[in-house]
């Protein structure tokens, strides 16, 4: 009996360091560390982006984003000392993650508008794109009157939804809002709208990719992309300090003319 009784305590330790060894493994979602070298003491920098807004941030064919905002982000948190984790979700998504405090920034091709600024606080501006109808190339629409009676796409959320919604007070077109960029384009070439509404840069690249058409916006002049915090981040004022020495060092430039120097 003693025998037995010390065999089985034998088993259940060997058992237990068995299990201790497999380690666990977290939930899998939408977020990636953009620095595999990176030390584990560095202190995480939790960065949220729609993927669906090329040039500034979209996945290639293995699945990583990549683009102008984050080449940024990457180099912002190098500055500061901080390990860069990012987090794709919808763009409408992203002012209120910032005010649940689920993330530090957001990087995302975002406008600086009064609104937002009422909910989030913002870096100084880094850069500015204005704004473009896209149309099918055999498209009778080549100016912002030619809307009238039309169908207007949009991106959920964007400053172009907004603009769209102030063009509609003195023009009669119906507006479609959509998640994101690529299905906008869908809708387009399906002709299930007969114009998007979408960032001059980002409008450009569709143009040239899917042999589009296109005209600018020359109703209004929208603000400057800037990257966003919740209210009162201790981080808006080392970020801004950071964007200005990329200014004078030329880095700013460096990275417009690696993503968008087709402007």
């Amino acid at each position: 009996m003693k025998k037995h009784l010390l065999l089985f305590i034998a088993f259940i330790g060997f058992f237990t360091i068995l299990l201790s060894g497999c380690g666990t493994t977290g939930e899998e979602d939408s977020s990636e560390n953009t620095d595999a070298t990176s030390s584990e003491d560095k202190e995480v920098l939790e960065m949220a982006t729609s993927a669906d807004f090329a040039p500034f941030e979209s996945r290639n064919e293995a699945g990583d984003i990549e683009g102008f905002d984050i080449d940024l982000a990457n180099y912002i948190a190098d500055e500061l000392g901080y390990e860069l984790k990012i987090t794709d979700m919808k763009f409408d998504g992203l002012i209120g993650a910032l005010q649940n405090e689920r993330v530090d920034m957001v990087l995302s091709g975002m406008s600086t508008t009064e609104e937002r600024k009422q909910n989030v606080d913002f870096s100084k501006e880094y850069h500015h794109s204005g704004e473009m109808f896209v149309t099918l190339k055999d498209s009778d629409i080549t100016s912002v009157d030619d809307i009238e009676g039309k169908t207007v796409g949009v991106q959920l959320g964007t400053i172009q939804q907004t603009g769209a919604e102030k063009l509609q007070e003195d023009m009669d077109f119906e507006i479609k809002a959509v998640d994101n960029g690529p299905t906008l384009i869908q809708e387009l070439i399906s002709n299930r709208i007969d114009v998007a509404y979408m960032d001059k840069s980002v409008a450009k690249g569709y143009i040239e990719e899917q042999d589009l058409a296109g005209f600018d916006d020359p109703t209004s002049s929208s603000p400057g992309m800037g990257i966003a915090f919740p209210k009162g981040s201790e981080l808006v004022d080392d970020v801004n300090e950071v964007l200005a020495q990329a200014e004078e060092n030329g880095k700013l430039q460096e990275l417009k003319d690696k993503w968008l120097s087709e402007e």
